[in-house]
């Protein structure tokens, strides 16, 4: 396995931090990872030793305000800056990958993220892949968010603790453990950031039906950081027939880190594996 990092353009000029992992030979395809919020490209070690091995190139970025990326933790202007940054980083990564299939994945946040960018773009993915997505009301205090809804126009900038509940990500305590001690990890969030955020949701929600690229939804039942109702909704007004739900019982909010997290990569991996085929 080769693994390099560096540095690419995103919107605005800004320099985000992206990290590759490629097998030996050619791959026979890509996927390019979306991350949380709060979280950062590092976190996706699972991902990455199942993928790659069985022949497949992997792609991650820090989302600006995240990780090894620069910006104010927990900030944007506008969902457009996310949206921009995706299209810069796949990109690269048809410039490194040419002619390679790609499936752009996305967890949490960077479900929605991933999601609402393959509805505005979908030219270059063979398929979108949506894990723990956040598409209904997030799992912090409702009073946190209608603060920030005011605070949007007048403080934008505000940083607040959201204090995500770490014991919810994953029923694996070692995994829990590593995220409170992780120092790249952060549970900062602004104002901004929430009304923008609510406002792809619902932007999200309303376009379903617009959806154009095969597209898969992997969630785990017992999520109490994106509930599984919000990606059952997104699901059923999908339009298109090559569409894919799967939902694992009592799984919490990383099903790729999560007790058995072997049956959801497979999984995911045997999706994949059809669309190359077909």
């Amino acid at each position: 396995m080769e693994h390099n990092e560096g540095t690419f353009t995103g919107f605005g000029g800004l320099e985000l931090y992206y990290q590759r992992w490629r097998p030996e030979g050619r791959p026979k395809a890509v996927l390019p990872i979306v991350h949380g919020f709060g979280e950062h490209s590092g976190r996706y070690g699972n991902v990455v030793d199942w993928f790659v091995p069985q022949g497949y190139a992997v792609y991650a970025f820090d989302l600006r305000g995240h990780g090894r990326s620069p910006g104010p933790r927990g900030y944007i202007n506008e969902w457009a800056e996310f949206r921009g940054d995706v299209r810069s980083f796949l990109e690269l990564v048809h410039e490194q990958e040419p002619e390679r299939a790609t499936f752009l994945l996305g967890h949490s946040m960077g479900g929605l993220i991933a999601l609402e960018y393959a509805l505005h773009h979908p030219e270059g993915l063979a398929g979108v892949i949506a894990s723990g997505p956040v598409l209904a009301q997030v799992g912090v205090s409702p009073l946190l968010l209608a603060l920030s809804k005011v605070l949007s126009g007048i403080l934008p900038r505000l940083t607040l603790d959201t204090k995500l509940d770490a014991t919810a990500i994953s029923r694996d305590q070692a995994v829990v453990e590593a995220y409170v001690n992780d120092p790249l990890v952060h549970s900062l969030g602004t104002p901004r950031l929430s009304t923008e955020l609510t406002r792809a949701v619902e932007w999200t929600q309303a376009h379903a039906a617009e959806m154009r690229i095969p597209c898969l939804i992997v969630h785990g039942s017992a999520d109490r950081l994106a509930p599984p109702e919000g990606s059952r909704v997104f699901y059923e007004n999908m339009t298109l027939t090559d569409k894919e739900r799967q939902v694992y019982e009592g799984y919490y909010h990383e099903v790729f880190n999560d007790v058995g997290k072997e049956r959801a990569l497979a999984a995911v991996e045997a999706w994949i594996g059809r669309h190359l085929d077909g």
